[in-house]
This record gives structure tokens, sequence and C-alpha cells, in this order.
């Protein structure tokens, strides 16, 4: 029996661990809080009262008939009791619920902040739709607890306290009734408790799974629909829905027992108290009054075990939704900041890679012993195969991964020994497939340097050649581009991620096929606005294009993650090789060189 007691004891631990990080989230709401308290405390007082009210009453009408101006008195008094329990009652909900949803909200915070904080990595290995679960449905069943349930918890027990210290010392025969089912009570709502938060976990892992294929399938629709496949999607996003279902159904059993068992119980006990009070009346040791006193409070202490068992239920499904918003807050970065940073002061731009080594997992590296110098202001492009490894040694510069082996310098400085904000504050982005944000053109273009005036721009606009086409739009610059920039054309999107770039500034610029997907006008307007984007800042192109290649000042050509030729455009179709075989084959259709 010991490794279960072990088990159980251990678990009991972790619980009461978990709900204490979480209550830790009320720490800034403490006066408010500690006011809540103070409002509690006067509550209570007030319907405690009541019950010995009541009991005067009952006696002064039963003993002393005909002494109304009594009765008028105790009825007066009950009217002031009742106010006063109703005023501090209303001034407790509020602020316990401003603090919770307080709490709730600093909760969302901290773990925004924390998801913005991790690698491309992370979200390469967890689903989009696990991730928005976590941030909203577990929240928003923590929210229940912390916001609605907070009150609660601190009034609760303070009322079961004190009525049952009221019934000891009115009559202790009588109370033993309800001491007596108390600990069966607390033992069933442990045991099923265990089983409510097991099974609220896995509902809301369920819940995530169906979220994450209906956010897949909402950001592939022109796929699901080209193919005519929304019955299957729809069929699949049913039988996860349904999973969750019948998870919900058991945890609603077990919660619905829990409450069956303790209102059997606790009201067996009054039932017995009802029985053995009359009897105590009849015998003359208790006055009518004061059995109608007792049985009020007995009350008492029954909804107050019945709200602690409700309440209990709902920790346990908040501390299985808060286990998983929890198991995201301790996954750490890891990019790791350096304990002592260089700072970053004027930069020039020199990019040195030195045998470089770098592996997504353990399938093996996918850059091998690389090594290439950009010096400041030149133009190197990246050429090779698919998968010799190109945009992955593009993500290293940014410290969107760490290499394996070796490392990369930013003008003699390590880039691990640099903050992140420090090195992607001098580097500019602009990718083949370009993500706008919904919101104005404006938004996104300030997105490269909110403090920017609106003259600064439309001054990087017209430089991006985006100026032209934004003024031909009713709202112009205010003009709502739509979730990812949809309601643009391609090249339009791309010519706003340039004014984006622009606006930035910055000293290093990584183009990944900026042009491959546009057409020959479109590509012709963006190829023009990179060119003024490339002017006096190192630059790393993936290249698809000709005109880019040509342009470039070094070539570096990849294979199986090596560097196998480097040199000018003409220099490389000289040495003949890998890169002249895929100038033949890839670009054997483009305008012979002058």
């Amino acid at each position: 029996m010991r490794p279960a007691l072990q088990t159980s004891s251990s678990a009991s631990r972790r619980d009461f661990r978990q709900l204490g990080r979480l209550l830790g989230y009320t720490r800034p709401y403490r006066l408010g809080l500690l006011l809540a308290g103070l409002s509690s405390l006067i509550s209570t007082g007030f319907f405690l009262a009541f019950p010995q009210l009541v009991s005067r009453m009952l006696d002064a009408s039963i003993f002393q008939q005909g002494n109304l101006a009594q009765i008028d008195r105790y009825t007066l008094l009950l009217v002031m009791v009742f106010a006063g329990q109703a005023l501090f009652s209303g001034l407790q909900n509020y602020l316990f619920a401003r603090s919770g949803e307080g709490v709730v909200a600093d909760l969302r915070r901290h773990l925004f902040s924390h998801l913005l904080s991790l690698s491309p990595r992370f979200f390469e290995n967890h689903k989009t739709g696990d991730i928005t679960s976590r941030l909203t449905s577990d929240v928003a069943t923590v929210q229940g607890v912390v916001s609605n349930a907070l009150v609660q918890l601190f009034t609760t027990p303070l009322m079961f306290a004190a009525t049952l210290s009221i019934l000891f010392w009115t009559n202790w025969k009588l109370s033993s009734f309800i001491l007596a089912v108390v600990p069966l009570v607390i033992l069933v709502a442990i045991v099923l408790g265990r089983i409510i938060r097991r099974l609220s976990k896995a509902f809301q892992d369920k819940v995530a799974e169906a979220n994450a294929r209906a956010e897949e399938s909402i950001s592939g629709i022109r796929v699901v629909q080209s193919f005519t496949a929304e019955k299957l999607e729809a069929e699949r996003y049913s039988q996860l829905i349904g999973e969750s279902y019948r998870t919900a159904l058991r945890r609603a059993l077990v919660s619905s027992g829990l409450s069956g068992v303790v209102f059997f119980t606790i009201f067996s006990a009054l039932g017995l108290i009802f029985w053995y009070g009359g009897r105590l009346v009849s015998l003359g040791e208790i006055t009518p009054g004061q059995l109608v006193s007792f049985i009020l409070y007995a009350f008492n202490v029954a909804a107050s075990v019945g709200t602690l068992a409700g309440i209990w239920s709902q920790v346990q499904s908040a501390l299985g939704a808060s286990s998983r918003i929890f198991e995201l807050l301790d996954t750490p970065p890891d990019l790791k900041e350096p304990e002592n940073p260089i700072p970053l002061t004027a930069v020039r731009g020199e990019v040195r890679l030195e045998n470089v080594h770098f592996a997504y997992d353990d399938r093996g590296k996918v850059l091998r012993g690389v090594s290439l110098t950009a010096p400041p202001g030149q133009v190197v492009a990246l050429v090779g195969p698919s998968g010799a490894g190109k945009s992955s040694l593009i993500a290293l510069i940014p410290r969107f991964y760490d290499v394996t082996e070796g490392r990369i310098t930013l003008d003699g400085v390590d880039i691990r020994q640099l903050r992140l904000q420090d090195l992607r504050r001098h580097i500019a982005l602009v990718p083949q497939e370009t993500l706008l944000f919904s919101g104005s053109i404006e938004d996104n273009i300030r997105y490269g340097n909110p403090q920017a005036s609106q003259a600064e721009v439309i001054e990087a606009a017209k430089a991006a050649n985006a100026h032209t086409f934004i003024q031909e739009f009713p709202q112009g610059y205010q003009t709502l581009v739509g979730e990812r920039g949809v309601k643009l054309s391609g090249g339009q999107r791309q010519r706003i991620a340039i004014a984006r770039a622009l606006l930035k500034n910055p000293r290093i610029l990584i183009l990944d096929e900026a042009t491959s997907s546009l057409d020959s006008e479109s590509e012709a307007l963006v190829q023009e606005a990179l060119d003024k984007l490339m002017q006096g800042r190192t630059t790393f192109v993936i290249a698809h294009r000709l005109s880019t290649v040509r342009n470039a000042d070094r070539i570096v050509v990849l294979d199986k993650g090596q560097v196998v030729q480097q040199g000018t455009h003409e220099e490389l179709l000289a040495q003949g090789g890998l890169y002249k075989d895929l100038y033949e084959l890839q670009f054997r259709e483009e305008a012979p060189i002058v």
C-alpha cells in the first residue's frame, strides 16, 4: 500500500504547487483582495446574525404573546442585517471578480509573450491550433475558476468554519450529525476530483486537436475546395468534436456523481437533525426558536459543503487546463540569450560563416562545414538544387536557429554573444511568400519602424514602387489588406514588404527568392524596388532569377549542405561544374547576357 499512498501524496503536493502557482498571479492585486476579504468578513458577520434574530423573534412570539413591539424590533433588525449583508456581499463579489479578471488577463499576456520568445523550431513541432487552444480555451477554463470561484474559495470555508463553531457552541449533540458526514464528503471529493481533473485535461487535449484540424482546413480552404474535400474535412472535424463531447460527458457524469453523493449525505444528516431536534424540543431541552436557528445554521453548513464540492470540481478542471498552460510556460527558449551580451554600436555589416554545421534534429546535418564571408555592402547569392541548404543557411543569420558546430560572426563578434533584439534590429527579411498582418497598408509598412512618421511611410512606399497602386485604393494607405494580405496581389504584397524593410533601414538584408512567384510585370517593379533596397547593405539572396544572379558580387553554390563553388557569374560559367549545369537547366530560356 505504501507506493499507492506515496503516489497519492505526491499527486496532492503537485496539485497544491500548481494551484499555488496559479494563485501566485494574484500578487499584484493584494490590496483589492484584502479589501474583498474584509468585506467578506463583515458580510459573513451579518449573515450569521440572521438565524439568531429569527430564533429570538420566534421565541418572543411563542412565549411572550402580545409583545408586538419586540417582534417589530427584531423585524427591523432583520431588514438592517439583510441590507448590510447585501451591501458587503456585493462589494466582495466585485472586488474578487476584478482581481480574478486581472489575474486571467496577466496570464494571457504572460503566455503570449512567452510564445513570442520561442524559436521557429518550437512552432514547427507544435500545431498552431493546439497553441491557440491553450491560449484561448484553456485560459477560459482557468478564468471560470479564478474570476468566479475565487470569491467562494475565500468565503465558503470561512462561512463553514464560523457556522460549524456556532453549531457546536449551541448544541454539540445535534452538531455531531453534521460532523459525522464531513469526512465522507471530503474523501469522495478527493477521489472523484482527481478523475475530473484527468478527464478535464483529456477534454482540453481533444478540443485542441479539433481546433488544430479546423485551423489547417480554414488556412488551406482553397486546396480543400479545389479537391472537393469539404465533406472529408467536415467528417474529420466532426469525429474529433465527437471524441471531445464524449470526454465532456464522462466528466459531467463524474461531477454529477460528486454532487449527488454530497447532496444525499448532507441532507440525510439534516433529516436526522430534524428527527433528533424535535425530540429535544418535546423534552424541553431546547426551544422551538433555538431549533429553527440551529436548522438554519445547519442548512448553511450543508450549502457550504455542497459549494465546496462544486468548487473542488471546478478547481480540478482548472488544474487540468492550467497544466497545459504551464507546460507551455515551462518550455524554455532553445535560443539562449548571452549572460554578458556585447553591445552593438556602429554596425558595418560584415557577416562571416566559419566552418558552420547545422542539423534540425537527429536525422542528419543539412549544412556541413560551410565557410564564407560577406563584406559590408556586398550582395551574396546562394544557388543550388532543392535541398542544398540555402534556406537553412539564411535562417541561421538572424538566429532563428543556432549552429550545431562552428560560428557566425557580425563584424567579428559571434552572434551568440549579442542580444537577439540587437542582432535582429539590423536584419530585414523579405521572403518568397510575404506575410502581411490584418490591418491597413500603413500599419503593415510601419511594422518596420513603429515610430516612423507618415511622411517616412510614404517615402518608403515610393522607394518600393508601392505608392502609386496604394493611392488608387479609395482608402489609400488606410486600405485594409485582410488576413495575411489576401486582398492584395502577390506583387503588391511583395512591394509592401519591401517598403516595410526599407523603413526598418537594416544593415543586413535577406531575400528568399523574393521575385520567383511573380508575373513579368510585377517582377520588374519588385526587382527595381529590391535594387534600391540592396544599395549599401550586406545582402544574402537565394537566387532564382538570372538578373539577381548576374548582379551579385559573389555567387555561392551549395550542394548537399556544402559549398562546392564560389565566384562571380562569369567566373562560375567559365569554371563549369554544378553552377553551369544549373544555369543551362534553369536559365536557358532567359535572355542571354550581353
